[in-house]
Parts: structure tokens; sequence; C-alpha cells
């Protein structure tokens, strides 16, 4: 990606200019609720984890395949939700997505076997990815309404829930029992899910056959050059599908990014840092806040700098920070660089959400959340079994190398734009 000026970098999208919609809507805040629910709901469930596993007698090869189960659940509700968000909305999938994640929240603490557990977590788990996709979705359209870049302030919010989520449910973890404290996130999702969803239904109505696709594209070109719309050159909806599939493998490698520093950064602090536990945990806090604070001003500099060097950036910021994380001898530095990572991270995942709904629509967001959600699920086995091979400090060079990878990636998403766009 040649470094350009500013005026060529917010050329990317129509963003050259903040509009008078670009306030805080209802509808906006609305969304915003919603993506901070998500979180919340998350955090909640992971929390609780050790309590549950003691209550189902799981040993942890037990554990790990009940919840490889809440993940087969989203990745497998993902393309569906997306057909369903074409079909009637993103508006009203949301609201149902996010009451069905709050409606499973409690069931796990009803749980006394492994099995009963990974049934109640391929539910979750479809509400998970469900809420996702429709989240994203609706954000596209929003964004698209406002004609700026805010979906990092999207993510933002859900980053901030997971933080209060996980800090309340920390707090109360002592005093409430595992059943009475998903069952309160529960109900207080319904209850955001019905305000908010009031809220997001008041805006502006969307319709779900305007969103972007290969066909429309092709039609619209074939009814400007004068020629019949019934036989849409098909390099135009291969050139879509390679852009969405693209800017899904750049959602995967931040994703990879993400799951591995939740799952082993701790460790590695501790173990071959030779942090304190509290240290340990305040470089995961650290990496939390960097990532929503990064989020918080994703939309500040995307308009500043333009969506693809933001991506960039923040790849090479990652990877760098990462070295520094897997390679540095002292606490210290190992902290900062966490702040590193967190802040390159940041908003990687969501503009590349964004981008490919742009491109595809509903579809885009499913096909690209898919394989970002898959990024963040091989993530902590494959850094597992190469700490087995070579060592956990040279296993989380792959995280370094997988975040310049996805700073690279804008290259190739550049090249494709430019051919889907001409049709």
């Amino acid at each position: 990606m040649p470094l350009l000026n500013k005026t060529r970098a917010r050329s990317e999208a129509p963003y050259q200019s903040p509009s008078k919609r670009s306030a805080w809507s209802p509808a906006r805040l609305a969304l915003t609720a919603f993506f901070a629910m998500d979180g919340f709901l998350f955090a909640a469930w992971v929390v609780r984890i050790p309590d549950i596993r003691g209550q189902v007698s799981a040993t942890h090869s037990a554990l790990g395949l009940a919840l490889l189960c809440l993940s087969a659940g989203a990745v497998a509700t993902m393309p569906v939700v997306g057909r369903l968000c074409v079909r009637y909305g993103s508006k009203p999938v949301t609201i149902a997505s996010v009451a069905l994640l709050s409606l499973a929240v409690p069931l796990p603490a009803h749980t006394h076997s492994v099995l009963s557990l990974g049934a109640v977590l391929l539910l979750f788990g479809a509400g998970y990815g469900a809420a996702n996709v429709a989240m994203n979705s609706a954000a596209v359209d929003l964004v698209r309404e406002l004609r700026r870049p805010v979906m990092p302030s999207f993510h933002a919010g859900y980053s901030l829930g997971g933080l209060l989520g996980a800090g309340i449910g920390g707090l109360l973890a002592g005093t409430l029992s595992t059943t009475w404290a998903l069952a309160l996130s529960g109900a207080l999702g319904l209850a955001v899910t019905a305000a908010a969803g009031a809220a997001l239904l008041r805006g502006p109505a969307t319709d779900p056959a305007q969103a972007p696709s290969a066909r429309r594209t092709a039609e619209a070109a074939a009814r400007t050059a004068g020629k019949s719309p019934a036989g849409p050159a098909p390099g135009v909806a291969r050139s879509v599908r390679l852009l969405v599939v693209l800017l899904g493998l750049t959602a995967l490698l931040d994703a990879y990014g993400e799951g591995a520093i939740a799952d082993w950064a701790t460790l590695h602090l501790t173990d071959d840092v030779h942090a304190t536990a509290g240290l340990a945990a305040a470089g995961y806090a650290a990496f939390a806040f960097a990532m929503t604070a990064g989020r918080v001003g994703g939309t500040w500099l995307s308009i500043r700098i333009g969506q693809t060097r933001l991506i960039a950036i923040g790849g090479l910021t990652a990877c760098a920070g990462m070295l520094v994380v897997a390679l540095a001898p002292s606490v210290a530095a190992a902290l900062a660089g966490l702040v590193l990572v967190g802040l390159g991270l940041a908003n990687i995942f969501p503009l590349a959400i964004a981008q490919a709904g742009a491109a595809g629509g509903p579809r885009g967001v499913a096909t690209a959340s898919t394989l970002g959600y898959a990024g963040m699920l091989i993530g902590p086995p494959v850094i597992g079994f190469l700490a087995d091979a070579v060592g956990l400090p040279l296993a989380l060079t792959t995280v370094a190398g997988a975040a310049a990878l996805a700073g690279l990636l804008p290259f190739a998403v550049r090249s494709r734009r430019p051919a889907a766009a001409s049709h």
C-alpha cells in the first residue's frame, strides 16, 4: 500500500466530510448498547467458567470439548444469519439474536454433566454468533447512512461491555452464586434489548434489498452501459467474493492474536518473564484497556489517515509490540509491549468487517465474521502446540507474524477493490 496523502486516503470510502447526521443519534446509541451488552454477557459467562467446571465435574479435556460446542454453534449460525439479514433486515435480526443470547446465558448454571453443558453451549454459541453478524450488518448500514467510519466506536462499546462484565463478575464472584449472577445478567440483557430495540426500530428503515452485492453492482453497470442486466459479468461477483475473503482473512489474523493474548499472555508473564500474579493480571488489563482506547479513537483516525492505512499501521504496531512481549526479559517492557499490541489490533477487526459489509452486504459480514471467529478458535491451540515444541516465547512470535500479515493484506485488498468497483 503506497503512502498516500490525506485526500486520497479518505477517498477509500465516502467519508470526505463530516455529516450533520454523524452525531450520536438514538439509533447509533441503541446499536452501541447492543454491542456493549454482547460483550457484557460473554464476559459474565467467562468469569463463571471455573465454577461451572466444578459443577459438572469436567476434566480439562472434557471442558475443552464443551467449550468447542460454543464455537461450533457460533460458526454454524453465522452464515445462516447473514441470509436472514438479507431477507428480513439487520435490525430485527439483531434484536432477536441478542434476546436469544440473553435467554441462553443463565442456562449453563443449571447443567450437571459435560453433555448437558455442551448442548447448552451450542445454543449460547448460536446466540452469540447470530448477534455478532446481525449487529455488524446493522452497523454497516448505519455507517453508510452517516457517511462516517464509525464502526470502531461500536466495537469500543463491545470492549467496554466486556471490561464491565468481567469486572463486575469478578467483584461479585465471592458473594453471588453462579445461578443468580448469570440469571441477573440475562435479565439485564433482556431489559437492554427491549429498550435499545425500540430505539433501533424507530430509526430510518433500511431496505434489505438495498444491501450491496456483486449482482446489483453488475446490473447497475450493465444498465449504465445500455446492456441487458440478465447476464452480468461473472468477474464482478468473483472480485467481490475475493475481496470479502481477503478482508475475512485480515479479521482472522487479528483474532488469532486476540485469542492468543487472552489465553497465553498471563501464563507467559508469570512463567517466562517472572512477573507476579498481580502484574500478570494487570498486563492483560492493560491490553484490554489499550484496545478499548484504540477503538474509541478509531473513527477519528479513520477519517484522518484512511481505513487502509490505519489497518496497516495497526498491524505493524501490534507486530512490534508482540515481539517485545515475547522476547523482552523485563516485566516493564512486556507490559509496554502489551499496550502496543492492544492499540495495534484495536481497529483491524472492525474495519475489516465494515469493509466486507460495504462490499458484500450482510452475507459479506457473515463470511468475514466466520473467518474472523475461526482465528479466535485456532489461536490458543496453535500456540499451545508450538509452546510444547519450541517454548512459549517463540510460539508467541507467531502473533507478531500474523499481525504484520494483517497489516500487509490491505495491499491485496486495494488491488482488488478497483476491479470490483469499475464494473
